[in-house]
């Protein structure tokens, strides 16, 4: 998963780079990029795993000059990655997962391309995604071909002399927003960038849709799809309070998660309160509606230990987990709680660290309340669950039945035993009360896309 950032401005665009940038540092936790076109392309990249964005690039941006330029902060690969194309010099950065990498790059090779971008024996998506595009007629028909040829999702910001290419991924699933402000244009994965910037959100772009950002405004150079699939956990973890997507603000969703996991419950309790950060606000929209008072059990010691279930290494995301989140005793302490929590996916964390906290704590009770379905299938477009087994609720299904098996339809039924089997095992598993998922119609309603417009894969295993 990455955040990318574009500016394009009648005056120097560092700072607003900079800054924009920075608000995507929820969405990655490996390295930082920017790159800024002036007189001519500079770039810098920056390790982030041991320290914040904005400590790294502070001096950085002071020292690079353009009016226009493209940041990312990124789980994965090292970014922005620059090419002295046929086109032209420029350079790219990417949010999305190539599935085919491998097949693809081998292919390229066999043509005699090079790749130089090596990290631990692997070839770097961004280079990639750039090679492709440079075996195009021209950049359009490069960024297209490029969609035509990869399995996953890329949506990509192309800096060049002609300005910032804007291409979103072909299903739509993951968000590129452009805004504009008196002196000139931006485009962002999260419009929580805007807010503080002066940006307006004027269009949300197309899947599959390509646009080139110049200081007069934005040139559509390909139209975009009808079709449709956007990322739902977006919605209900990865997406900041403050951004919206297709015009729906995150927080509004989360706290109509909470209402409808409150509107299907009868626990009595003596408080909600949720696992911070996205967690919390669907506690709140649990407590708006169940009338039990919200209170804070656990508390995030500081912005800086970042997301527990970005990081490859489990030993990484399990140090995270254990931390980052504090109990606070005194509220714990004799107490029935309702926990609401935004997704189980390995459920290792939540268990060994979370709710263990809880009842060396002295909770009285444990109600896990959970925002979304059971996570079924991993990601096809990040890199958030790569492998079935990791899956808490895969393991659950493997211990009922004994052994893996590849019908699960009836584990699909939040209605039928097998479904509630699974849940139970579960509960029992990371050591709860009780224990309730989010129905897929009740989360779609929240949201309020059409079903058909949402990515539900992790959740049903279909897509278009």
């Amino acid at each position: 998963m990455s955040g990318i950032f574009g500016a394009i401005l009648k005056k120097d665009c560092s700072e607003t780079l900079f800054y924009g940038t920075d608000y995507h540092s929820h969405l990655g936790s490996k390295f930082g990029g920017m790159a800024v076109y002036g007189k001519e392309l500079k770039r810098r990249i920056h390790d982030i795993s041991q320290g914040q964005f904005k400590n790294r690039f502070y001096l950085d941006y002071k020292r690079m000059r353009g009016n226009k330029g493209v940041g990312v902060i990124s789980t994965g690969n090292p970014q922005p990655i620059c090419l002295s194309s046929k086109f032209g010099a420029f350079c790219i950065v990417s949010n999305g997962l190539v599935t085919n990498s491998k097949q693809l790059s081998q292919e390229l090779r066999k043509k005699g391309v090079s790749f130089s971008e090596i990290i631990e024996g692997k070839i770097n998506e961004t280079e990639l995604i750039g090679k492709l595009i440079n075996a195009g007629n021209d950049l359009v028909h490069g960024i297209q071909q490029m969609f035509d040829r990869i399995e996953g999702s890329c949506s990509c910001l192309l800096l060049h002399k002609d300005g910032i290419y804007v291409a979103r991924d072909r299903f739509g699933y993951s968000p590129l927003i452009i805004g504009k402000r008196s002196d000139g244009w931006a485009v962002t994965t999260e419009t929580t960038a805007f807010l503080n910037l002066g940006f307006e959100t004027v269009k949300s772009v197309g899947p599959g849709e390509i646009l080139l950002l110049t200081e007069k405004g934005i040139k559509v150079l390909k139209e975009g799809n009808k079709k449709k699939q956007v990322n739902a956990f977006l919605w209900i973890y990865t997406g900041f309070p403050s951004s919206g997507y297709e015009g729906i603000n995150v927080e509004v969703v989360r706290e109509s998660c909470g209402r409808f996991l409150a509107k299907r419950d009868d626990v009595t309790a003596d408080l909600v309160s949720g696992v911070p950060d996205s967690g919390t606000t669907h506690a709140i929209g649990y407590s708006i509606e169940s009338k039990i008072p919200f209170r804070r059990v656990l508390v995030k010691y500081n912005p800086g230990y970042g997301r527990s279930y970005i990081p490859s290494s489990q030993s990484i995301r399990d140090h995270i987990a254990k931390m980052k989140l504090i109990p606070v005793e005194g509220v714990i302490k004799g107490n029935r709680i309702i926990l609401c929590e935004d997704s189980i996916v390995r459920g290792t964390q939540l268990k060994n660290f979370t709710i263990h906290k809880l009842w060396e704590s002295g909770a009285k009770e444990i109600h896990l309340r959970v925002a979304c379905p059971p996570i079924l299938f991993p990601s096809r477009f990040d890199y958030s669950t790569r492998k079935k087994e990791e899956l808490a609720v895969r393991r659950a299904i493997k211990a009922i039945e004994g052994k893996d098996i590849q019908d699960i339809r009836d584990y699909l039924d939040s209605n039928s035993k097998k479904y509630k089997k699974m849940v139970d095992y579960i509960a029992k598993e990371i050591n709860v009360t009780t224990l309730k998922f989010q129905t897929i119609d009740d989360m779609v309603k929240a949201i309020g896309l059409p079903k058909d417009e949402l990515c539900l894969y992790v959740w049903t295993g279909e897509s278009i």
